[in-house]
């Protein structure tokens, strides 16, 4: 037998660790000095030990690790647990790629402009929602207040739920005609009318995501920055865009500098 710190020396693992496997009963000396409390390990017990440290350089948790050992470590039982860890570290590198362009497109924004950019765009997921709800083709978007207007009435008998919001059909820019639908949150009790919509809006697993605060007449400025910032790091639109009314204009105020819409862009990766 040998003495823990000589154990640790051979293994190149550090005492505190081995200790910390005994604890977790993953590797366990062969004695302990009932006086003294010093570790004894065998020299066949270094197979065990590799064992761990190569199933760890892979990825898996001690916790992992202590099971696929206790149970018997089996070909079949092996390549499931590789073949998962396999597919882990695929989304993990396509997740820090995605990070790595990110990175890349602020260097670029700063070298190009000497500054750092005024918009932060954010990737995540937006949730299912229901909505209540106008859609109409208005000459250009300040031009939808009329939709909000007869929304309005239909919400003075129903309890919002949420920020209202406007949803921008058109897949491609246009400078009259646009297809807007203007939206309430509402809850499951809602009723649809004859002019009325109510139903589920989809959520998306990715939306890229602009918060602007400023006047309606300036959106402009926002929406070049998203557009750019989606081209540049491989993202495709896949639906309708939505602007979120977190803190609403002054009614009939396209200039109201106190306004805190959200842009949100539902995404994919350009394959």
């Amino acid at each position: 037998m040998i003495r823990i710190g000589d154990f640790s020396k051979l293994s190149c693992v550090t005492i505190k660790t081995l200790r910390y496997y005994d604890e977790m009963g993953l590797l366990k000396p062969v004695s302990v000095d009932m006086f003294t409390g010093y570790r004894y390990y065998e020299y066949e017990q270094l197979a065990r030990l590799h064992r761990i440290l190569a199933l760890r350089d892979l990825g898996f948790s001690l916790q992992e690790i202590t099971r696929l050992l206790d149970e018997g470590l089996s070909s079949d039982k092996m390549r499931g647990m590789l073949m998962l860890r396999q597919s882990e570290i695929r989304q993990q590198m396509v997740a820090e790629n995605e990070r790595l362009q990110r990175v890349e497109s602020w260097l670029r924004q700063i070298e190009q402009e000497e500054t750092m950019s005024k918009y932060d765009i954010v990737v995540k997921k937006i949730e299912p929602i229901r909505v209540a709800s106008i859609r109409s083709i208005v000459p250009t978007p300040p031009d939808q207040g009329s939709m909000w207007e007869e929304l309005g009435i239909y919400m003075e008998k129903v309890h919002p739920v949420g920020p209202c919001l406007s949803l921008y059909h058109d897949k491609e820019h246009k400078e009259v005609n646009w297809d807007i639908e203007v939206c309430e949150q509402v809850s499951d009790e809602a009723k649809a009318t004859p002019r009325i919509n109510v139903y589920s809006l989809p959520g998306y697993e990715k939306a890229a995501c602009l918060l602007y605060k400023g006047p309606f007449n300036n959106l402009g400025e926002p929406y070049d920055a998203i557009m750019k910032w989606m081209e540049e790091n491989g993202y495709q639109i896949i639906g309708p865009c939505r602007e979120v009314y977190l803190q609403e204009a002054v009614a009939g105020k396209q200039d109201d500098p106190n306004t805190l819409t959200e842009i949100q862009f539902p995404v994919e990766k350009v394959k």
